[in-house]
């Protein structure tokens, strides 16, 4: 798994060994960051459940302005860190070992996000629950897009009754990516 572009293309990340995460393969990413890139440049980035960081970083190596890291397991977080290092992208970072649901209390009040990206562990619902916290969180503003990576059959159907729309879906092999705004925002990103 490498940096796709920007300041710290084509290093290579690494990631844990084992079944713990699972990175999003580059062609994935570059797909996301291709939808994205006209507004990552100055933005700040939350990546949940973080895994290896790779989403996070690349949208630092993008010229993202800051980007906050939650992850729970410890070992993935130490790679996170590592990956940071690396990149020398640690000044522009902010990492949380933690689970994601107390990482989002804890920041409310602190910042707004341009972008969410979460990719938790697919078929347990985490990303309803966390979309349920973001509805009536102050982490999101009305120009917040909120990504999320799932498996290809999670169902999103609720997500008007939480006051967010889905602005675009990308459907990949066997997992895809929501592209999610909150009600009245007109343009897609």
């Amino acid at each position: 798994m490498r940096v796709i572009a920007g300041s710290a293309k084509r290093l290579q990340l690494k990631t844990l060994d084992g079944m713990d995460t699972r990175p999003t393969t580059d062609r994935i990413k570059e797909t996301l960051f291709n939808m994205i890139a006209p507004s990552v440049f100055g933005s700040v980035f939350l990546d949940l459940f973080s895994g290896s960081g790779s989403i996070g970083i690349e949208a630092l190596s993008r010229g993202a302005k800051e980007a906050v890291f939650v992850e729970n397991n410890p070992k993935a977080m130490a790679c996170v860190k590592e990956n940071l290092k690396y990149t020398n992208l640690s000044h522009k970072a902010m990492t949380l070992t933690k689970d994601v649901m107390t990482a989002l209390y804890q920041l409310e009040g602190e910042k707004n996000f341009d972008f969410i990206f979460m990719d938790p562990p697919y078929r347990q619902e985490l990303e309803k629950k966390v979309l349920n916290y973001l509805a009536g969180s102050d982490l999101v503003y009305e120009d917040t897009v909120i990504i999320v990576e799932s498996a290809r059959e999670t169902d999103f159907s609720y997500l008007e009754d939480l006051g967010f729309y889905l602005m675009k879906e990308k459907i990949y092999k066997t997992n895809k990516h929501i592209f999610i705004g909150k009600e009245g925002k007109e343009e897609v990103c």
